[in-house]
Protein backbone atom coordinates (compact mmCIF):
# COMPACT_ATOMS: atom_id res chain seq x y z
CA UNK A 1 0.00 0.00 0.00
CA UNK A 2 1.70 3.21 -1.50
CA UNK A 3 1.00 6.90 -0.71
CA UNK A 4 0.39 7.21 -4.74
CA UNK A 5 -2.28 4.28 -4.13
CA UNK A 6 -4.40 6.03 -1.61
CA UNK A 7 -3.85 9.20 -2.94
CA UNK A 8 -5.57 7.93 -6.30
CA UNK A 9 -8.13 5.88 -4.07
CA UNK A 10 -9.40 8.94 -2.44
CA UNK A 11 -8.47 11.24 -5.55
CA UNK A 12 -6.91 13.90 -3.26
CA UNK A 13 -6.57 16.50 -6.03
CA UNK A 14 -10.95 17.04 -5.82
CA UNK A 15 -10.14 17.69 -2.07
CA UNK A 16 -9.90 21.19 -3.28
CA UNK A 17 -12.97 21.34 -4.11
CA UNK A 18 -14.78 21.02 -0.56
CA UNK A 19 -13.74 23.54 1.45
CA UNK A 20 -15.68 26.16 -0.67
CA UNK A 21 -19.01 24.67 -0.25
CA UNK A 22 -19.01 25.35 3.81
CA UNK A 23 -17.69 28.91 2.80
CA UNK A 24 -20.29 29.62 0.70
CA UNK A 25 -22.52 28.01 2.79
CA UNK A 26 -21.91 30.47 5.55
CA UNK A 27 -21.97 33.53 3.24
CA UNK A 28 -25.62 32.59 1.87
CA UNK A 29 -26.60 32.17 5.84
CA UNK A 30 -25.54 35.73 5.72
CA UNK A 31 -22.46 34.83 8.72
CA UNK A 32 -18.81 35.51 9.06
CA UNK A 33 -16.61 31.83 9.13
CA UNK A 34 -16.12 31.08 12.66
CA UNK A 35 -15.01 28.11 14.11
CA UNK A 36 -17.82 26.12 12.69
CA UNK A 37 -16.80 26.49 9.66
CA UNK A 38 -13.71 25.21 10.13
CA UNK A 39 -15.60 22.33 12.09
CA UNK A 40 -17.69 22.30 8.80
CA UNK A 41 -14.78 21.76 6.27
CA UNK A 42 -13.13 19.05 8.36
CA UNK A 43 -16.59 16.94 8.81
CA UNK A 44 -16.60 17.79 4.85
CA UNK A 45 -13.22 16.60 3.89
CA UNK A 46 -13.84 13.41 6.24
CA UNK A 47 -16.85 12.77 4.45
CA UNK A 48 -16.30 13.25 0.99
CA UNK A 49 -13.33 11.12 1.24
CA UNK A 50 -15.53 8.50 2.78
CA UNK A 51 -17.26 8.25 -0.38
CA UNK A 52 -14.26 8.40 -2.45
CA UNK A 53 -13.26 5.19 -0.53
CA UNK A 54 -16.63 3.32 -0.54
CA UNK A 55 -17.29 4.03 -4.45
CA UNK A 56 -14.13 2.25 -5.59
CA UNK A 57 -14.79 -0.74 -2.95
CA UNK A 58 -18.60 -0.66 -4.55
CA UNK A 59 -17.03 -0.67 -7.79
CA UNK A 60 -14.02 -3.35 -7.55
CA UNK A 61 -15.65 -5.89 -9.71
CA UNK A 62 -16.52 -3.26 -12.72
CA UNK A 63 -12.72 -1.52 -12.25
CA UNK A 64 -11.57 -4.88 -12.67
CA UNK A 65 -12.84 -4.82 -16.42
CA UNK A 66 -13.27 -0.78 -17.32
CA UNK A 67 -10.40 0.61 -15.09
CA UNK A 68 -8.05 -2.41 -14.04
CA UNK A 69 -5.40 0.38 -13.14
CA UNK A 70 -7.25 1.66 -10.11
CA UNK A 71 -6.25 0.89 -6.63
CA UNK A 72 -7.91 -2.10 -6.09
CA UNK A 73 -8.47 -3.85 -8.63
CA UNK A 74 -4.70 -2.83 -9.39
CA UNK A 75 -4.01 -5.02 -5.72
CA UNK A 76 -2.52 -1.79 -4.38
CA UNK A 77 -4.89 -1.68 -1.96
CA UNK A 78 -6.64 -4.28 -0.65
CA UNK A 79 -10.61 -3.95 -0.49
CA UNK A 80 -11.19 -4.65 3.13
CA UNK A 81 -8.63 -1.73 3.83
CA UNK A 82 -10.74 1.10 1.53
CA UNK A 83 -14.01 -0.29 3.12
CA UNK A 84 -12.19 0.14 6.55
CA UNK A 85 -11.58 4.08 5.78
CA UNK A 86 -14.67 4.58 4.23
CA UNK A 87 -16.22 3.90 7.62
CA UNK A 88 -13.18 5.24 9.55
CA UNK A 89 -13.63 8.59 7.71
CA UNK A 90 -17.64 8.52 8.23
CA UNK A 91 -17.17 8.59 11.85
CA UNK A 92 -14.42 11.11 11.96
CA UNK A 93 -16.58 13.13 9.91
CA UNK A 94 -19.84 12.89 11.99
CA UNK A 95 -17.27 13.90 15.09
CA UNK A 96 -15.82 16.81 13.83
CA UNK A 97 -19.95 17.59 13.15
CA UNK A 98 -20.70 17.01 16.54
CA UNK A 99 -18.29 19.53 17.61
CA UNK A 100 -20.16 22.27 16.06
CA UNK A 101 -23.59 21.63 17.51
CA UNK A 102 -26.89 19.13 16.94
CA UNK A 103 -28.08 20.85 14.10
CA UNK A 104 -24.89 20.23 12.30
CA UNK A 105 -24.40 16.84 13.26
CA UNK A 106 -27.88 16.15 11.67
CA UNK A 107 -27.22 17.70 8.53
CA UNK A 108 -23.95 15.74 8.81
CA UNK A 109 -25.53 12.75 9.52
CA UNK A 110 -28.16 12.99 6.45
CA UNK A 111 -24.94 14.00 4.38
CA UNK A 112 -23.15 10.63 5.32
CA UNK A 113 -26.59 8.35 5.23
CA UNK A 114 -26.81 9.88 1.04
CA UNK A 115 -23.36 9.65 0.72
CA UNK A 116 -23.88 6.09 1.12
CA UNK A 117 -26.60 5.11 0.16
CA UNK A 118 -25.28 6.30 -3.41
CA UNK A 119 -22.19 4.64 -3.46
CA UNK A 120 -23.84 1.15 -2.57
CA UNK A 121 -27.16 1.09 -4.33
CA UNK A 122 -27.85 4.20 -5.99
CA UNK A 123 -25.58 5.29 -8.65
CA UNK A 124 -26.28 3.04 -11.21
CA UNK A 125 -29.94 3.39 -11.30
CA UNK A 126 -32.35 6.96 -12.08
CA UNK A 127 -31.57 8.59 -8.83
CA UNK A 128 -27.72 8.63 -9.13
CA UNK A 129 -27.52 12.19 -10.39
CA UNK A 130 -29.84 13.39 -7.73
CA UNK A 131 -28.19 11.55 -5.27
CA UNK A 132 -25.02 13.38 -5.64
CA UNK A 133 -26.97 16.63 -5.75
CA UNK A 134 -28.02 16.05 -2.58
CA UNK A 135 -25.07 15.27 -0.77
CA UNK A 136 -23.22 18.72 -2.23
CA UNK A 137 -26.28 20.42 -1.83
CA UNK A 138 -25.98 19.23 2.20
CA UNK A 139 -22.54 19.93 1.95
CA UNK A 140 -23.27 23.55 1.18
CA UNK A 141 -25.83 23.45 4.13
CA UNK A 142 -23.54 21.89 6.76
CA UNK A 143 -21.76 24.88 6.92
CA UNK A 144 -24.36 27.43 6.64
CA UNK A 145 -25.51 25.16 10.18
CA UNK A 146 -22.50 24.94 11.54
CA UNK A 147 -21.15 28.48 11.21
CA UNK A 148 -22.45 30.66 14.49
CA UNK A 149 -23.26 27.54 16.23
CA UNK A 150 -21.60 29.02 19.18
CA UNK A 151 -23.29 32.42 19.12
CA UNK A 152 -27.12 30.60 18.76
CA UNK A 153 -26.20 28.11 21.47
CA UNK A 154 -25.19 30.84 24.15
CA UNK A 155 -27.44 33.67 23.05
CA UNK A 156 -27.19 36.87 22.99
CA UNK A 157 -26.55 37.16 27.03
CA UNK A 158 -23.36 35.16 26.76
CA UNK A 159 -21.62 37.27 25.16
CA UNK A 160 -22.56 40.70 26.76
CA UNK A 161 -22.84 38.34 30.30
CA UNK A 162 -26.36 40.15 31.54
CA UNK A 163 -28.62 38.27 33.76
CA UNK A 164 -31.55 38.71 31.60
CA UNK A 165 -29.48 37.28 28.85
CA UNK A 166 -28.93 34.09 30.27
CA UNK A 167 -32.25 33.85 31.43
CA UNK A 168 -33.40 34.38 27.61
CA UNK A 169 -30.62 34.23 25.64
CA UNK A 170 -31.99 30.04 24.43
CA UNK A 171 -34.79 31.44 23.05
CA UNK A 172 -33.27 34.71 22.21
CA UNK A 173 -30.86 32.75 20.10
CA UNK A 174 -30.71 32.92 15.86
CA UNK A 175 -32.88 29.79 14.78
CA UNK A 176 -30.60 27.74 12.92
CA UNK A 177 -33.48 26.89 10.94
CA UNK A 178 -33.32 30.45 9.37
CA UNK A 179 -30.10 30.28 8.34
CA UNK A 180 -30.68 26.93 6.62
CA UNK A 181 -33.58 28.69 4.80
CA UNK A 182 -31.49 31.30 3.75
CA UNK A 183 -28.84 29.14 2.11
CA UNK A 184 -31.17 26.82 0.05
CA UNK A 185 -31.08 28.76 -3.27
CA UNK A 186 -27.24 28.32 -2.92
CA UNK A 187 -27.58 24.61 -2.27
CA UNK A 188 -30.11 24.21 -4.88
CA UNK A 189 -27.57 26.22 -7.57
CA UNK A 190 -24.86 23.94 -6.55
CA UNK A 191 -26.83 20.83 -6.48
CA UNK A 192 -27.98 21.56 -10.04
CA UNK A 193 -24.47 21.86 -11.39
CA UNK A 194 -23.56 18.76 -9.36
CA UNK A 195 -26.77 16.96 -11.32
CA UNK A 196 -25.17 17.68 -14.24
CA UNK A 197 -22.00 16.38 -14.10
CA UNK A 198 -23.01 13.10 -12.86
CA UNK A 199 -25.24 12.91 -15.56
CA UNK A 200 -22.28 12.85 -17.91
CA UNK A 201 -20.32 10.92 -15.83
CA UNK A 202 -22.42 8.16 -16.23
CA UNK A 203 -20.74 8.01 -19.87
CA UNK A 204 -17.06 8.30 -19.18
CA UNK A 205 -16.30 4.75 -19.31
CA UNK A 206 -17.63 4.14 -22.63
CA UNK A 207 -18.38 7.76 -24.01
CA UNK A 208 -21.28 7.41 -26.52
CA UNK A 209 -23.42 10.26 -25.25
CA UNK A 210 -24.36 13.87 -26.87
CA UNK A 211 -27.20 14.40 -25.09
CA UNK A 212 -25.73 14.78 -21.70
CA UNK A 213 -22.75 17.09 -22.31
CA UNK A 214 -25.00 19.11 -24.15
CA UNK A 215 -27.44 19.47 -21.58
CA UNK A 216 -24.82 19.75 -18.84
CA UNK A 217 -23.43 22.96 -21.11
CA UNK A 218 -26.90 24.44 -21.32
CA UNK A 219 -27.19 24.01 -17.48
CA UNK A 220 -23.96 25.89 -16.94
CA UNK A 221 -25.59 28.66 -19.11
CA UNK A 222 -28.58 29.03 -16.75
CA UNK A 223 -26.34 28.48 -13.44
CA UNK A 224 -24.39 31.35 -14.54
CA UNK A 225 -26.91 33.43 -15.13
CA UNK A 226 -28.31 32.87 -11.73
CA UNK A 227 -25.30 32.90 -10.10
CA UNK A 228 -25.06 36.84 -11.31
CA UNK A 229 -28.50 37.91 -9.59
CA UNK A 230 -27.59 39.18 -6.07
CA UNK A 231 -29.03 36.87 -3.27
CA UNK A 232 -31.64 38.17 -1.12
CA UNK A 233 -31.53 36.51 2.12
CA UNK A 234 -31.83 36.60 6.01
CA UNK A 235 -30.03 39.70 5.85
CA UNK A 236 -32.38 41.65 3.67
CA UNK A 237 -35.14 39.93 5.14
CA UNK A 238 -38.62 42.84 6.17
CA UNK A 239 -38.26 44.31 9.49
CA UNK A 240 -40.35 41.52 11.34
CA UNK A 241 -38.41 38.63 9.80
CA UNK A 242 -36.31 36.80 12.02
CA UNK A 243 -37.32 37.70 14.95
CA UNK A 244 -37.30 35.13 17.92
CA UNK A 245 -39.30 34.45 20.79
CA UNK A 246 -39.17 37.87 22.79
CA UNK A 247 -39.02 40.14 19.42
CA UNK A 248 -35.58 40.84 19.17
CA UNK A 249 -34.46 40.48 15.49
CA UNK A 250 -31.83 38.04 14.27
CA UNK A 251 -31.42 39.50 10.84
CA UNK A 252 -27.87 38.46 9.63
CA UNK A 253 -25.95 41.52 7.79
CA UNK A 254 -25.01 41.44 4.04
CA UNK A 255 -23.33 44.65 2.98
CA UNK A 256 -24.90 46.39 0.29
CA UNK A 257 -23.84 45.48 -3.51
CA UNK A 258 -21.21 48.25 -4.65
CA UNK A 259 -19.56 48.27 -8.52
CA UNK A 260 -16.47 46.26 -7.23
CA UNK A 261 -18.79 43.76 -5.50
CA UNK A 262 -20.33 43.22 -8.92
CA UNK A 263 -17.68 42.80 -11.02
CA UNK A 264 -16.16 40.44 -8.85
CA UNK A 265 -19.37 38.17 -9.24
CA UNK A 266 -19.02 38.58 -12.48
CA UNK A 267 -15.49 37.70 -13.18
CA UNK A 268 -16.42 34.27 -10.95
CA UNK A 269 -19.10 33.27 -12.49
CA UNK A 270 -17.33 33.77 -15.42
CA UNK A 271 -14.69 31.60 -14.67
CA UNK A 272 -16.65 28.79 -13.81
CA UNK A 273 -18.92 28.99 -17.25
CA UNK A 274 -15.28 29.10 -18.91
CA UNK A 275 -13.89 26.02 -16.70
CA UNK A 276 -16.91 23.63 -17.76
CA UNK A 277 -18.45 24.70 -20.69
CA UNK A 278 -14.89 24.08 -23.08
CA UNK A 279 -15.00 20.58 -22.31
CA UNK A 280 -18.30 19.87 -22.41
CA UNK A 281 -19.00 21.36 -25.86
CA UNK A 282 -15.82 19.06 -26.54
CA UNK A 283 -17.24 16.09 -25.24
CA UNK A 284 -20.28 17.22 -27.20
CA UNK A 285 -18.61 17.19 -30.66
CA UNK A 286 -17.22 14.08 -29.69
CA UNK A 287 -18.44 11.91 -27.16
CA UNK A 288 -15.19 9.74 -26.41
CA UNK A 289 -14.31 7.88 -23.59
CA UNK A 290 -11.13 10.57 -23.14
CA UNK A 291 -13.17 13.48 -23.41
CA UNK A 292 -15.94 12.87 -21.96
CA UNK A 293 -13.93 12.00 -18.26
CA UNK A 294 -12.28 15.37 -19.39
CA UNK A 295 -15.73 17.25 -19.56
CA UNK A 296 -16.54 15.66 -15.95
CA UNK A 297 -13.23 16.61 -14.39
CA UNK A 298 -13.79 19.95 -15.95
CA UNK A 299 -17.26 20.08 -14.13
CA UNK A 300 -15.56 19.16 -11.11
CA UNK A 301 -13.00 22.10 -11.24
CA UNK A 302 -15.88 24.50 -11.93
CA UNK A 303 -17.64 23.96 -8.90
CA UNK A 304 -14.53 25.94 -7.17
CA UNK A 305 -15.57 29.00 -9.23
CA UNK A 306 -19.05 28.44 -8.23
CA UNK A 307 -18.73 28.14 -5.01
CA UNK A 308 -16.72 31.59 -4.71
CA UNK A 309 -19.40 33.24 -6.88
CA UNK A 310 -22.10 31.91 -4.36
CA UNK A 311 -20.26 33.41 -1.67
CA UNK A 312 -19.71 36.53 -3.47
CA UNK A 313 -22.94 36.82 -4.54
CA UNK A 314 -24.36 36.55 -0.52
CA UNK A 315 -21.84 39.89 -0.25
CA UNK A 316 -18.47 37.75 1.37
CA UNK A 317 -15.99 38.87 -1.00
CA UNK A 318 -13.06 37.57 1.21
CA UNK A 319 -14.38 33.80 1.14
CA UNK A 320 -15.13 33.97 -2.83
CA UNK A 321 -11.28 35.31 -3.21
CA UNK A 322 -10.16 32.57 -0.49
CA UNK A 323 -12.03 29.68 -2.06
CA UNK A 324 -10.59 31.22 -5.84
CA UNK A 325 -6.98 30.96 -4.24
CA UNK A 326 -7.67 26.81 -4.23
CA UNK A 327 -7.74 26.77 -7.72
CA UNK A 328 -4.11 26.70 -8.92
CA UNK A 329 -3.43 23.96 -6.32
CA UNK A 330 -6.26 21.96 -7.72
CA UNK A 331 -4.61 22.29 -10.73
CA UNK A 332 -1.03 21.24 -10.08
CA UNK A 333 -2.39 18.04 -8.00
CA UNK A 334 -4.70 17.19 -10.66
CA UNK A 335 -1.84 16.99 -12.78
CA UNK A 336 -0.53 13.97 -10.83
CA UNK A 337 -3.48 12.43 -9.11
CA UNK A 338 -6.66 12.06 -11.70
CA UNK A 339 -10.30 14.10 -10.55
CA UNK A 340 -12.10 10.91 -11.93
Amino acid sequence: MTVRAWAELLRVSALFTVPGDALAGAAAAGRRPDRGTALAVGASLCLYEAGMALNDWADRDEDAVDRPHRPIPSGRIAPGAALAAAGALTAAGLGLAARAGRPALAVATGLAATVWAYDLRLKHTPAGPAAMAAARGLDLLLGATATGAAERTAGPGARTGSASGSRTGSAAAPNSRGFVRGALPAAGLLGAHTYAVTAVSRHEAQGGSTTAPLAALAATAALGAAALREQRGPGDAPPDAGRGRKGESHRSHRPPATPASRLLLTALTGSYFRTAAGPLLHAALNPSPPLTQRAVGGGIRAMIPLQAALAARAGAAGSGLAVMGLVPLARTLARKVSLT
